[in-house]
């Protein structure tokens, strides 16, 4: 082991826990494990982990504790019996969950006299310690910098902001975008798919093109904070049409409209609310409100 690399303690030991114990050992830290199944840790053990008996000995063995279970319910029956033992500590909660429950923990923690980074991690675990993977950070802006070079062995680290409810927020509207974004490539390749083109000729084309989305993304995220929407490339009413045009293409091939009507129902609703003439960024207000009740 390396002397200049921090101990650091992991608890947890599914496929995700696992893979950042397995990282932060390949990076030559001090690394103890603890899992409620201790028959999970031999590999870990095999490749130099220490395996603690009890979440006591786990947390006393490192200055920082990153625990990664199921959901929050795990994480408080692990670590209520044993809060006394975070005083002084760092617990880097990367326990997916909600804005509300980063929020709870995080004052959980300050009760202990413990220092709290609650985070959520982008990728699966195959994907850890790839310098280009995200793990999103939200808390103490000087706790996360007195350990950015051990969560780096994770992946990229990103902090947010100091509300520890960033990174859960920040998470489900990622995935949200992902979700979106693959069902749409999904529809566009069902779509050529109905003329024999192969999805592995379309996805290609397709990825192209979302570079040139990213851009247009970069160009509205500054109307939306001004909420202004110039329709100076192209407007709603423009979007609207264009969008028939896919309908009726996918109609005419037996292929699910629900994910396009979905998307022509909000431009509709957005050139109701007078943005006929704006920026696609002006569904934003759409959006923002719930729907009128039918």
């Amino acid at each position: 082991m390396h002397s200049d690399r921090p101990a650091v303690t992991v608890m947890g030991l599914g496929s995700m826990g696992s893979a950042l114990a397995a990282a932060l050992l390949a990076r030559g830290h001090e690394t103890t494990v603890w899992n409620r199944s201790a028959h999970r840790a031999q590999p870990l053990v095999d490749q130099g982990a220490r395996l603690a008996a009890t979440p006591e000995e786990a947390i006393a063995a490192s200055p920082l504790t990153i625990a990664c279970v199921l959901d929050y319910e795990v994480l408080h029956a692990v670590l209520d019996p044993v809060a006394g033992s975070l005083a002084g500590k760092v617990l880097v909660n990367l326990t997916s969950g909600s804005p509300e429950q980063a929020h709870e923990a995080a004052a959980w923690a300050r009760t202990h006299a413990a220092d709290y980074l609650d985070g959520a991690i982008m990728t699966t675990p195959p994907g850890v310690g790839s310098p280009e993977m995200m793990f999103l950070y939200g808390g103490s802006h000087a706790v996360f910098e007195a350990h950015r070079p051990t969560l780096a062995t994770l992946g990229d680290p990103l902090h947010l902001g100091t509300d520890p409810g960033l990174a859960s927020l920040y998470d489900a509207a990622l995935l949200g975008l992902m979700w979106s974004t693959m069902t749409g490539w999904l529809h566009g390749t069902a779509l050529v798919g109905a003329e024999k083109t192969p999805a592995t000729a379309f996805t290609p084309v397709a990825i192209r093109w979302l570079t040139a989305v990213a851009g247009f993304l970069t160009t509205y995220a500054p109307q939306v904070d001004a909420g202004r929407y110039p329709g100076d490339d192209a407007t709603v009413d423009v979007q609207i049409a264009a969008i028939d045009h896919l309908i009726h293409a996918a109609a005419a091939r037996g292929i699910d409209n629900a994910l396009p009507e979905l998307l022509k129902s909000a431009m509709q609703r957005t050139k109701a609310a007078g943005h006929g003439s704006d920026s696609y960024a002006s569904v934003i207000e759409i959006l923002k409100k719930p729907a009128d009740d039918k």
